[in-house]
């Protein structure tokens, strides 16, 4: 047996993993290193869905640049929309009305619900459990109805503005929604239910995936995989932004930074979101939506038709697009998936100078390979997409 030992010839298994859908997310390839089903070494490969986010913001005017917002991460558009917007009103130095600022916090909390319903659902369906994933689906569609009420669209929303928003909230709305909440508590403890406490469930998240909170703080986690880990940072509160000063809220935290925490962190953030959507929803007040200054955004067709300095504005904004002042600024959301920053740089004329994005996942992706180390083969996935990493931001 000794002599077996010695002159055995053996090596670790190199395998390739991806680029598959949807376990990988279609670009994604792991070059894993094993030994046996033990991984030994793992290289993230990111692939190319590359769409030239930035470049292609820097060639359009300002206000065009929300088609683009929309594809980074498409399961909670308007959460990009308004990060983006937020940024040029800061190079502006303008403000958007306080009715707006309540319907943007309204529509950013179901983008984030939604990208949570769709987190947890995907993640439930590639460990075998299609049940969930159908109740959190259908939760999801119901959101989508609002959003489609909202704005005229279910995904890709370009619904925010600079300087306000495309439109009002509909008519009865608040109706609407209201409507949707038994519905949705539902279908949430129907998936607590399945889930939380299901053994297999259990065996496949609680210790798996785990990082440290210096790591994670090392690596630039932020959102929930961050608050897995009992970080206590979320940009709401920390340098709030919109109305969110005036909300309560709880800031849901981990123990162990494992994928079961980071399911129970997002799980318990669906329950806030909706805590804030109600209490925006009460104290909404009225007015208007748009800062009065047409050159600033863009006025409303029935202005635009029927009053000269409006189609003037108009014409110019289309045209030349807006002008901010010379100057850079970085303003930081609380995204679904954790910080989203823009870094914009004007020049003074109607486009970007410069456009840069910090997206969330993208240096969560960059930990996986650090975080897979020493785990089993069948952990990758529960960790991948616990991570939740967006192809559209990552590689942007």
């Amino acid at each position: 047996m000794a002599d077996l030992k010695e002159n055995l010839h053996t090596e670790h298994l190199v395998l390739n993993m991806g680029p598959s859908h949807p376990a990988t997310h279609g670009t994604v390839k792991f070059l894993i290193t094993l030994d046996g089903e033990t991984i030994v070494d793992s290289v993230t490969e990111i692939g190319y869905l590359h769409r030239g986010f930035e470049k292609m913001c820097e060639s359009v005017t300002w206000a065009s640049v929300f088609p683009y917002t929309d594809r980074l991460n498409y399961c909670s558009a308007i959460m990009n929309n308004i990060g983006y917007a937020l940024a040029v009103e800061k190079l502006l130095d303008i403000e958007c009305t306080e009715r707006c600022q309540y319907i943007r916090v309204v529509s950013n909390e179901l983008a984030r619900i939604s990208d949570h319903y769709t987190n947890i659902a995907a993640a439930a369906l590639e460990l075998g459990a299609l049940t969930a994933f159908i109740y959190f689906v259908e939760a999801r569609e119901i959101v989508w109805d609002l959003l489609e009420k909202l704005c005229g669209a279910r995904l890709t929303s370009s619904y925010i503005r600079i300087g306000g928003l495309m439109c009002d909230l509909p008519p009865g709305f608040d109706d609407d929604l209201k409507a949707t909440y038994p519905k949705l508590d539902d279908l949430f403890d129907d998936v607590d239910k399945l889930l939380t406490k299901n053994r297999i469930f259990l065996d496949r998240m609680r210790d798996t995936g785990v990082i440290s909170r210096e790591d994670a703080i090392s690596f630039g986690f932020t959102g929930p995989c961050l608050r897995a880990c009992g970080v206590d940072f979320d940009v709401r509160k920390a340098h709030p932004y919109l109305v969110y000063d005036r909300m309560d809220f709880d800031i849901p935290l981990g123990t162990t930074g494992d994928n079961f925490d980071r399911y129970l962190v997002r799980m318990e953030e669906i329950k806030q979101s909706l805590k804030i959507i109600k209490q925006a929803m009460k104290d909404m007040p009225e007015g208007p939506i748009n800062v009065e200054n047409p050159y600033l955004r863009a006025p409303s067709k029935q202005d635009v038709y029927t009053r000269m300095e409006e189609m003037i504005a108009h014409f110019k904004m289309v045209i030349e697009g807006l002008k901010p002042p010379v100057g850079e600024v970085y303003f930081p959301t609380e995204a679904a998936n954790g910080e989203l920053g823009f870094y914009l740089v004007s020049d003074g004329g109607g486009k970007p100078y410069k456009c840069r994005v910090r997206p969330p996942s993208f240096t969560m992706t960059s930990a996986v390979d650090h975080i897979m180390k020493g785990q089993m083969l069948a952990d990758l996935i529960p960790t991948f997409d616990m991570i939740n990493m967006i192809g559209g931001e990552c590689d942007r």
